[in-house]
């Protein structure tokens, strides 16, 4: 059988193993391929293909429900659910998304993106299948990294004592999340896959006790202890944990041999209660380029298959944001052993891993636990340390209520640094970055900036250090700068809440904050073809606003227009209008920026195409608005 014509998983029933493994090789094949071709997810998808065919092969996914934790290893499923005749459009817009969206397909049973969600939701599923009195099996497949998030242990916790409820968890296990993993779990796993493979003995233990002489249907409380501790037997010391959570527990399993695979799911299906399937897989398998390197092949850019390497830009490109925060903190760190860099497992998305091999003392690798990030961070600060805090924008989300009671609440000098903030691009609305303007700006002692290019980058992290009074946060897109020329050493930090004028006119005022000050100059230079004077206002602070630069322009020039790539409730604009309100100065505002809309996987030039925020779009929409007599066409 060839992976196109197969439409439905359960058409992996009663194909023999020469079959099935013929559908891994193809799986393999389409996704390098695709990934060589546009880029995406490389190794999580490639360790996983065995075990989602035998997985699969032993389920009615017509009735049996499968989730996939984070999203990114579910390239596999996408193939063997209808999808691989459009896995060429994978990320693209309009094609196939790089994570699991329940809207793409009905085997995507739920959406993931973020870490550690499959068990919580798993479990939800399976207690609802029971009080409703319906019949079919739960499956939440998560990896080890995720397993570091206290949201998959908390779940691990509540199952545990549900004895009744019928859940699989699948433990993909390949010592990497995006890096390699950190911390106690991941020690004692590690243990786990260097023992022999484990089950425990049956349930019919008990029926085999109720023969003995004298004992009868009941097991008195010495008999039960005595068949508990029987049980024990059967269990490495290292897999006891497990069992003592409350799962039964198999393994660990060789992830990619298929006979193997299918006989343990095949048992496990047949327990009751919730049970753990440890399954031991290579990230990057089957291209042996990704398994030798499996931090820089968990994800990459469009690549040479033989060679592995990188198609070669036609031009030089700036250096990324992450690259000169990385450059700059490390620099300062150096000269202030009290600065601390924080990532949540990770160090190559922020940057940090540069910073670790310079100053390992002064870094810290959490794993996937956001809130203990923030926390841990608070502790530092109560002891004069500089921590800073690089997390994405959309997984700082995470991590909220330990912003406020932790940070702010408490006006702890926390230094949140935000990468991948705004449109973020091919991940799509899991991960893009528009909410932490809204979200952090309501919060009492937190100061809010954002560069306008990555020189003021540099100087807002020199901001960031130096602000000792309050929490700070800075937020920066994903990918490379704008190519201003950048300094070494000596910079400057930057006056809390200053803006500053970067072009004048009398006609109308533009604010622009973050990557939307260089629109705004765009925008600016073509109403000045249309005869239209801008000021142009780099605000730099969303909290404090510069209010005595910003509101005498706005009342003197009386018209408005405000650019920001973040959600427009609550973020820069309703920031400004509200300050003009409060002040009184009742001037048309027009704002600029995300809508109350998921942003969905596209590029993110055509994100702002499809948003109305390209330089262009924004020069018409103003001109109609305000200069209804000027001609409206802006080329």
């Amino acid at each position: 059988m060839h992976l196109s014509e197969l439409t439905h998983p359960n058409q992996l029933h009663g194909l023999s193993l020469r079959q099935l493994e013929n559908i891994a090789k193809q799986i393999r094949e389409k996704h390098l391929q695709t990934i060589a071709a546009s880029g995406g997810h490389l190794g999580p998808g490639l360790g996983v293909v065995e075990l989602t065919i035998a997985l699969y092969q032993t389920l009615d996914l017509d009735h049996d429900k499968v989730l996939w934790d984070v999203g990114h290893q579910a390239y596999p499923h996408k193939m063997l659910t209808g999808r691989y005749n459009h896995f060429h459009t994978l990320r693209q817009k309009n094609g196939i998304a790089g994570y699991l969206k329940r809207c793409e397909n009905k085997f995507d049973f739920f959406g993931a993106g973020h870490a550690s969600t499959s068990i919580s939701a798993g479990l939800g599923m399976a207690m609802a299948r029971d009080l409703k009195g319906e019949k079919f099996k739960v499956v939440a497949v998560i990896g080890d990294g995720a397993l570091t998030g206290g949201m998959a242990l908390e779940a691990i916790n509540h199952a545990g004592h549900l004895p009744h409820t019928n859940m699989m968890v699948v433990l993909n296990d390949n010592e990497m999340s995006i890096s390699p993993n950190v911390g106690a779990i991941s020690r004692y796993l590690n243990k786990v896959r260097l023992s022999n493979p484990v089950q425990f003995l049956s349930d019919t233990l008990e029926e085999q006790f109720k023969h003995l002489p004298f004992v009868g249907d009941q097991l008195s409380p010495e008999m039960e202890r005595l068949k508990d501790s029987m049980k024990r037997l059967s269990v490495s010391k290292v897999g006891a944990v497990i069992e003592e959570l409350g799962f039964k527990y198999f393994g660990p399993i060789d992830g990619h041999n298929l006979e193997e695979l299918i006989s343990t799911f095949k048992q496990a299906h047949q327990m009751q209660g919730p049970v753990l399937v440890h399954v031991a897989t290579v990230k990057g398998k089957g291209y042996a380029i990704a398994e030798q390197d499996q931090v820089g092949y968990h994800a990459q850019k469009p690549f040479d298959l033989k060679t592995g390497k990188a198609h070669p830009s036609n031009k030089p490109t700036p250096p990324g944001y992450s690259k000169v925060f990385t450059h700059t903190l490390t620099t300062l760190a150096e000269r202030n052993p009290k600065i601390v860099g924080i990532t949540a497992a990770m160090a190559t998305g922020t940057g940090l891993d540069k910073f670790q091999k310079k100053l390992p003392k002064q870094y810290i690798d959490v794993g996937i636990a956001e809130q203990h990030a923030v926390t841990l961070a608070a502790g530092l600060a109560c002891e004069g340390m500089r921590p800073v805090a690089a997390i994405y924008s959309t997984f700082l989300q995470r991590a909220y209520d330990q912003i406020v009671h932790d940070v702010c609440i408490q006006n702890l000098p926390v230094f949140f640094c935000l990468d991948r903030a705004g449109i973020v691009g091919a991940d799509g609305p899991t991960h893009q970055g528009m909410y932490d303007i809204a979200y952090l700006r309501c919060l009492p002692n937190m100061t809010i900036m954002a560069p306008k290019d990555e020189a003021e980058l540099q100087q807002m992290v020199v901001t960031g250090i130096e602000h000792t009074s309050g929490p700070i946060a800075m937020r920066y897109p994903r990918g490379n700068g704008v190519g201003v020329p950048l300094m070494e050493d000596g910079w400057e930090a930057i006056p809390i809440g200053t803006g500053e004028i970067l072009r004048s006119g009398d006609d109308i005022l533009l604010l622009g904050y973050g990557t939307m000050v260089q629109t705004a100059m765009q925008v600016a230079e073509m109403l000045s073809e249309h005869g239209v004077a801008a000021t142009v206002i780099n605000a730099r602070f969303v909290k404090p606003l510069d209010t005595e630069l910003i509101l005498p322009l706005a009342q003197r020039i009386g018209k408005v227009v405000t650019l920001e790539e973040g959600c427009l409730m609550g973020g820069f604009g309703s920031a400004v209008a509200e300050s003009l309100l409060d002040n009184d100065i009742l001037v048309p505002v027009k704002r600029f920026g995300v809508p109350d809309i998921l942003v969905d996987h596209a590029s993110p030039n055509e994100s702002k195409a499809d948003l109305g925020l390209t330089g262009s779009q924004i020069a018409e929409k103003v001109l109609q608005m305000f200069f209804s007599k000027q001609p409206s066409v802006v080329s």
